[in-house]
């Protein structure tokens, strides 16, 4: 439903201003498929760096999450000082809203706000691909960098490297 003129219906305001000139500039990024920064994962996925926290001066980071065939993802926990939205381009991917698990296909949608407990899997044997976005932009690229690392650190520099990327487990 949409809000038309005297509709009942009210909206929250819009944030203050960030731009205060009047003729608007000329300052869009854009990156053809294929120009975003890939890192590749040795199980065969990768993720896609669309938009980092850098790249949009720390309002969102906007990554693509490509998985390989094999069962991969993280165990809930959640994030301090961001949220995170899901959102699948292809295949199926099961997702962990704090609650229930729920398979999630092709245009399916999860929003998790910050301290919202939450995990993806791709449990499908097939390989599947999702966006994600956070916001505010922290540099989630040192996260996604360090996970091959995890098998040499110790526990305690697993736990500051989790508390330094905010990520906590339930």
């Amino acid at each position: 439903m949409s809000a038309e003129k005297g509709d009942a219906m009210s909206y929250p305001a819009y944030p203050p201003p960030v731009y205060e000139g009047e003729s608007g500039e000329v300052n869009a990024v854009f990156k053809a498929a294929g120009d975003a920064h890939r890192l590749l994962f040795a199980n065969g996925g990768s993720a896609d760096y669309l938009a980092t926290g850098a790249e949009t001066n720390g309002q969102f980071g906007l990554y693509q999450w490509n998985f390989a065939s094999g069962v991969s993802g993280p165990e809930p926990h959640f994030h301090k000082s961001i949220s995170e939205t899901f959102f699948i381009l292809s295949g199926s991917v099961r997702l962990y809203n704090g609650g229930q698990w729920v398979d999630a296909d092709q245009g399916d949608f999860l929003y998790v706000p910050e301290g919202g407990v939450h995990a993806f899997k791709n449990e499908s044997g097939e390989p599947a691909s999702m966006l994600l976005l956070f916001a505010p932009g922290a540099p989630r690229e040192g996260y996604f960098e360090g996970l091959h690392r995890l098998g040499e650190m110790t526990e305690e520099e697993r736990r500051e490297f989790f508390a330094t990327h905010d990520t906590y487990w339930v």
